[in-house]
């Protein structure tokens, strides 16, 4: 006989999850995110600090180089392992794309920023499908919720207007297009709760360091580490933040009398 406290997968889950969770490959994947995420955060302060052409900011180099690309798949992995939805991992799958031609540079730029706005995309749906509408979130207040559209349609707007006359005139158009985009992931994350909206913040923070930069404005101590750090912390919060609201609430078991039982 199941205790009263036993929890009961809803019925739901296999429709919501397309993998079977394994709790500990998942603590294990998370534990190896961090530590690969300090790595990586840990070689671009040193290598902001050492002397340019040194030893120490070559070694500091290759080791931010070899760790940028294995940061999201471990995450995506984690989100599998966890039972979360394939398409969370599609979403942090696009952003390794993303991170790897941004790392190459030059003409890949246009492809890696392509890739992220593939993973804004798989973000939008997952927003779609699990969040709850604005007003409703925001306890039916209708003007509330005009007013936070307001506010990220302005930062948009501000956003693009600034850095258009600093962009080369070759990115204008895309860094417009792909900020949209941008901003409505983060808009609509609003949609799944605090974590997903606190990731879509983040990530719309990293970026507009990224843009700053394109556009020669300047720039903050470390920019690289800053940039990085927002971003990785986006990833993070969004994918958690999906996980809660993709995950259905379990159902307790109620113990069948004797009669039943019989």
């Amino acid at each position: 006989m199941s205790s009263p406290l036993t929890p009961r997968p809803s019925p739901l889950r296999p429709r919501l999850r397309g993998f079977t969770p394994h709790p500990r490959a998942a603590r294990a994947l998370l534990l190896a995110f961090a530590a690969l995420a300090a790595v990586h955060l840990t070689g671009l302060a040193a290598y902001a600090a050492a002397p340019t052409g040194s030893a120490p900011a070559a070694l500091a180099d290759t080791a931010v180089h070899l760790t940028k690309p294995a940061l999201m798949p471990l995450l995506a992995a984690h989100t599998l392992a966890r039972g979360g939805p394939p398409l969370l991992a599609a979403a942090l799958l696009f952003g390794c794309g993303g991170d790897t031609f941004l790392q190459i540079g030059g003409s890949a730029f246009l492809v890696g920023m392509a890739s992220f706005a593939a993973g804004h995309l798989c973000y939008l749906r997952l927003f779609a499908r699990h969040g709850t509408p604005l007003t409703t979130r925001l306890g039916g207040r209708r003007p509330r919720a005009a007013a936070v559209t307001a506010l990220y349609a302005a930062a948009l707007t501000a956003t693009v207007l600034l850095l258009w006359p600093g962009l080369p005139t070759g990115l204008r158009l895309p860094v417009a297009g792909y900020s949209l985009l941008l901003t409505a992931m983060a808009f609509t994350a609003l949609r799944t709760g605090p974590r997903a909206a606190a990731g879509g913040l983040l990530f719309l923070l990293s970026d507009t360091l990224i843009a700053t930069g394109l556009a020669h404005w300047p720039q903050p101590p470390a920019p690289q580490l800053w940039i990085m750090l927002t971003y990785t912390a986006a990833q993070f919060a969004l994918a958690m933040g999906v996980l809660a609201a993709a995950t259905p609430p379990a159902v307790p078991v109620r113990p069948r009398s004797r009669a039943a039982a019989a």
